[in-house]
């Protein structure tokens, strides 16, 4: 081993950097809650306009203090809070698990089967399901409960959670889940001929095999018609219905407002996002104090530490949220002007196709800066509130050579699908061909892709009778 010394250049970001990324990337009311913990736990920030007190944010705290006093690291602060991760409280009922251990409580079970019954149920997924198989099951309750127990046992007890609220808890798979649904319903051929579908033709039911169907049970199209009808009203996920209550809910505020006022664009950053900060009077009252004081005790100088540490701190964040906004502002501006057509008109087929890249060299930011205003940022326009990054799309040229955004090529291929043959629909070859025709050269596997991101299924599920 041998000590030697190395020089190296490294590029690291600060901590007030991090932090001002940070803040760019809030949407408006995260922000507002940041800003609430900011000055909840630093007493020389203050909300608030005050003639008196905007002379604060120029103030030299150096001024009241003498540096051979009181160390600098004694007086710096790492703009971390302690309370940087902390979760917002939000009201709530039980939780799913605890919904379902209620209604086991009022079934009647030895210490045995209550403990295998609080297994299953601490075992259920937030969609209601049992993902585990019997085997699984068994092992794990021999390991974490020292309970041995067969695979009778747990379907025993199984069958009786699943008779729990709501209907199709308690399942392991889909087609489980949509049978225990129709056995609570009332017994009619409808439904009993549902039943004989979703336990015996289960495969060829979601695979819309509906001549098989028809075939199979001799029934009539109509028939068909009211046992689809009967199932899709079934929940597929019975744990979102009560796990989403303990889900606290995302409000949309707009960060931006576009209007148009005489064939003009004019922009405004909502105000939420414009707060008056100022440095408290009261500590700099504190400072002119300490200096005007000639006999300095100890304690005196330990609180002056703590004051000039708060208002440094202070001072950094007014100017980081200053400089938020200008951000904000300047990215929604240079936006607003690349896609001018679209915002004047609102119709989506003048959106350009538009990069990251773009938005970057236009306002000299690096790329990483407009992702994070735009990843979260919505906007007020006179068509509607839209999210920012739904704006940036990449280029496609037509068969004539014109540049178009793939935003109006995904849209063209919606309203195809929509007003297709549902009885026949279109496969993604025939989409292809539909499209080259509008003028719209694209590959099937492109063509697959678009229609993924639409979150439309492939022809065969399509299918309806």
């Amino acid at each position: 081993m041998k000590q030697y010394l190395k020089l190296k250049l490294s590029q690291k970001l600060s901590p007030q950097q991090i932090q001002l990324m940070k803040l760019i990337q809030l949407p408006t009311l995260d922000f507002e809650q940041k800003i609430q913990r900011e000055i909840e736990e630093n007493p020389a920030l203050e909300m608030g306009k005050n003639s008196e007190n905007e002379k604060s944010d120029d103030l030299n705290i150096d001024d009241y203090i003498s540096d051979d006093d009181i160390p600098f690291y004694k007086t710096s602060s790492n703009n971390y809070s302690s309370s940087e991760e902390k979760s917002i409280p939000y009201s709530s009922g039980i939780s799913f698990t605890e919904y379902l251990i209620s209604q086991l409580k009022t079934i009647s079970l030895d210490e045995n089967d209550m403990k295998i019954a609080e297994f299953l149920v601490g075992s259920i997924d937030d969609a209601g399901y049992i993902r585990l198989e019997n085997d699984e099951i068994i092992d794990d309750l021999a390991f974490t409960q020292n309970i041995n127990t067969d695979k009778n046992k747990i379907l025993k007890i199984l069958k009786i959670i699943q008779s729990f609220d709501p209907p199709g808890v308690g399942a392991k798979s889909l087609q489980s889940c949509l049978a225990i649904q129709l056995k609570r319903k009332e017994s009619t051929y409808t439904t009993n001929l549902a039943i004989d579908i979703i336990e015996n033709s289960f495969d060829q039911f979601s695979k819309k095999h509906y001549q098989k169907l028809l075939n199979k049970y001799s029934i009539s199209e109509d028939v068909l018609k009211d046992v689809i009808s009967l199932i899709s009203k079934l929940n597929p996920k019975p744990g979102g219905t009560h796990s989403g209550l303990n889900k606290p809910i995302e409000q949309v505020i707009p960060d931006f407002k576009i209007s148009i006022e005489n064939n003009e664009l004019s922009l405004e950053l909502n105000y939420r996002n414009s707060p008056f900060l100022n440095i408290s009077k009261d500590y700099d009252e504190m400072l002119k104090g300490y200096k005007l004081d000639k006999n300095k005790t100890k304690s005196q100088k330990e609180a002056i530490q703590f004051i000039k540490q708060k208002l440094d701190s202070a001072k950094w964040f007014i100017d980081a949220v200053k400089q938020r906004q200008q951000t904000l502002f300047i990215t929604m501006q240079a936006i607003m002007n690349y896609q001018k057509k679209y915002f004047i008109t609102g119709d989506e087929k003048n959106i350009k196709p538009m990069i990251l890249k773009d938005i970057a060299n236009e306002i000299e930011m690096d790329i990483s800066t407009i992702s994070r205003v735009a990843n979260s940022k919505y906007v007020d326009t006179p068509y509607g509130t839209k999210l920012l990054k739904e704006f940036f799309s990449e280029s496609m040229k037509t068969v004539s050579g014109e540049e178009i955004s793939t935003i109006e090529i995904k849209k063209i291929l919606e309203k195809i699908v929509s007003s297709e043959n549902k009885r026949k629909p279109e496969t993604d070859e025939k989409l292809v061909k539909i499209l080259k025709e509008k003028g719209y050269k694209i590959a099937r596997r492109t063509v697959a892709k678009y229609r993924e991101q639409l979150n439309i299924p492939v022809a065969r599920l399509r299918k309806e009778i």
